[in-house]
C-alpha cells in the first residue's frame, strides 16, 4: 500500500511556562521553570507542596459558566489548546470536508478533580448529591469527543490511554490514520489536570515526586546527581496534522513532517523502569526503522527525563547502546526541568518542543543541571538553549506499565 507524507501545520499548547504557543517556546529557550507552591488547596502534612500549574488560569476567559461546569478541567485544557493549534492553522473550518478530520487525543488519567469531587459530594450527601455530568466529564475519550463536537469533526474519533507515554501515543495513531487514508486530516495530542489533593497525594504516596519544598522552581533537575523524583505539571499540546497535498493546495504554513515512530513495552514492573532498556531501545530502533533512518541521523533528542534516580540513568544507558559513539554528538534535553511531568500531555506537550527545534533551529535547555550525575554522561544542553540546525528530533515518552513510545520529526523538505 502506498502511504502518504503526514504534516504538521498548526500547534496548540498550554503549560505552566507558556498559555500558548508562542509564550511556551519562549519559557523554554529562556530557561523558565513553571514549578510553584500550591495555593489552591491545603497542602499542610503533604511530603509535597508545590507542582507545575498553568499560570492563572482563569476557565471564564475561555468557557461561559454553564460550559465550564461540565467540562472538567482536563477537556478545557485541551480545548483551549485545539482553539490555538485550529487557528494557528488557519483552517477555513466552512469548506473543509469535516467527515475527513480525526481527533485523536488522549489522557492519562481523566477527570481527576471530578473525581475527586464527586467523590466528597457522594460522601456527604449521598447518591442524590453525584452529578449527572460526573461520567462523561470524567471519562478520559470525552477529551476527544468534546473536541469533535465543538467543530463538528465526524473523522476517527478516540483516544489511546498509555499513562504518561499517552500523548506520544495518540499523536502515532493520528499519523497512522491520515497516512493509511482514513482521514486527510488530524485533531491529536494529550492533557492532563492531576493537580488536585488526591492527584498529589497519590504520587507523595508513592514517593515518586521531588520534596524541594524551599525550592520549587529548581526542584526538576534531570541528570543532576541531587535529584529526588519528578515535579508534578499539568496542560495540554495539540498539533494540526494534514495530508502533505492537501496542506499545500491550500497554502498551508508547514512546521515540519512526522516520519515514523516506535513503541514498545518494558514487561518489567509497573512502576519502575527496566535497568536494561530493552523495552526502550526496542522503541528508539523501531523509530529508525520506521522512519527510514540511521541512528546518526538524529541531531536532537527530547527525553523523557523525569528527573528520578533511576529513570534518567535507564534512558541515558539506552541512548547510548542505540545511537554508539553518535550519541555524544546530539543535543539532548528534558524540558520537564521546566514544565514539570505532565503526565499523559508530556509527549504531546514535548513534541511540541522538539518539532519547534527543528522548525527554530534552537535546542531547549536543560535547567537545574548544576552537578551532573557521572552516570549520566551526555550532553544534555545544560542550563543555556544552544543554537544548532536539527534536520531530525526524537521525542521519547514512557508511561507507567511499562508503556514505551518514540517519535521521529524531521524539518519540511519538498
Amino acid at each position: 500500500m502506498t502511504t502518504r507524507r503526514v504534516v504538521i501545520t498548526g500547534i496548540g499548547a498550554l503549560t505552566p511556562i507558556g498559555k500558548s504557543t508562542p509564550e511556551f517556546w519562549d519559557g523554554l529557550v529562556s530557561g523558565r521553570s513553571g514549578a510553584r507552591t500550591i495555593t489552591e488547596f491545603d497542602t499542610t502534612n503533604f511530603p509535597s507542596n508545590f507542582a507545575a500549574m498553568i499560570p492563572d488560569y482563569d476557565p471564564s476567559e475561555h468557557f461561559d459558566r454553564k460550559e465550564a461546569r461540565r467540562l472538567d478541567q482536563v477537556a478545557q485544557y485541551a480545548l483551549i489548546a485545539s482553539d490555538e493549534a485550529i487557528k494557528d492553522s488557519n483552517l477555513d473550518l466552512d469548506t473543509i470536508d469535516k467527515d475527513r478530520v480525526a481527533v485523536i487525543v488522549g489522557t492519562g488519567i481523566g477527570g481527576m478533580k471530578t473525581f475527586y469531587d464527586q467523590s466528597i459530594a457522594f460522601h456527604e450527601r449521598g447518591a442524590r448529591g453525584v452529578s449527572p455530568f460526573f461520567i462523561p466529564m470524567l471519562i478520559p475519550d470525552i477529551v476527544a469527543g468534546q473536541i469533535s463536537i465543538r467543530y463538528g469533526f465526524r473523522g476517527p474519533n478516540f483516544c489511546v490511554v498509555s499513562a504518561c507515554a499517552t500523548g506520544s501515543h495518540n499523536i502515532g495513531s493520528a499519523y497512522d490514520t491520515i497516512r493509511y487514508g482514513q482521514a486527510d486530516m488530524a485533531i491529536t495530542g494529550g492533557s492532563e489536570a492531576p493537580v488536585t489533593r488526591i492527584g498529589i497525594s497519590g504520587f507523595n504516596a508513592m514517593k515518586a515526586m521531588s520534596t524541594r519544598n524551599d525550592s520549587p522552581e529548581t526542584a526538576s533537575r534531570p541528570f543532576d546527581v541531587s535529584r529526588d523524583g519528578f515535579v508534578l505539571g499539568e496542560g495540554s499540546g495539540i498539533f494540526v496534522l494534514e495530508e502533505l497535498e492537501a496542506a499545500k493546495e491550500r497554502g498551508a504554513r508547514i512546521y515540519g513532517e512526522i516520519v515514523g515512530y516506535g513503541y514498545s513495552a518494558d514487561a518489567y514492573h509497573i512502576t519502575a523502569p527496566d535497568p536494561k532498556g530493552g523495552g526502550v531501545m526496542l522503541a528508539m530502533n523501531n523509530a529508525l526503522k520506521s522512519s527510514g533512518i540511521k541512528p546518526e541521523d538524529i541531531d536532537h533528542i527530547n527525553m523523557h527525563g523525569t528527573s528520578t534516580p533511576l529513570g534518567d540513568i535507564a534512558e541515558t544507558n539506552s541512548i547510548k547502546k542505540v545511537f554508539g559513539d553518535h550519541a555524544k554528538k546530539m543535543n539532548l534535553n528534558s524540558t520537564k526541568s521546566m514544565t514539570g511531568h505532565t503526565l499523559g500531555a508530556a509527549g504531546a506537550i514535548e513534541s511540541v518542543a522538539a518539532l519547534l527545534a527543528i522548525y527554530h533551529g534552537i535546542v531547549p535547555p536543560t535547567i537545574n543541571l548544576v552537578n551532573q550525575d557521572p552516570e549520566c554522561d551526555l550532553n544534555y544542553t545544560a542550563n543555556e538553549a544552544v543554537a544548532r540546525d536539527v534536520r531530525y528530533s526524537m521525542n521519547n515518552a514512557f508511561g507507567f506499565g511499562g508503556h514505551n513510545s518514540s517519535l521521529v520529526f524531521k524539518k519540511f523538505e519538498e
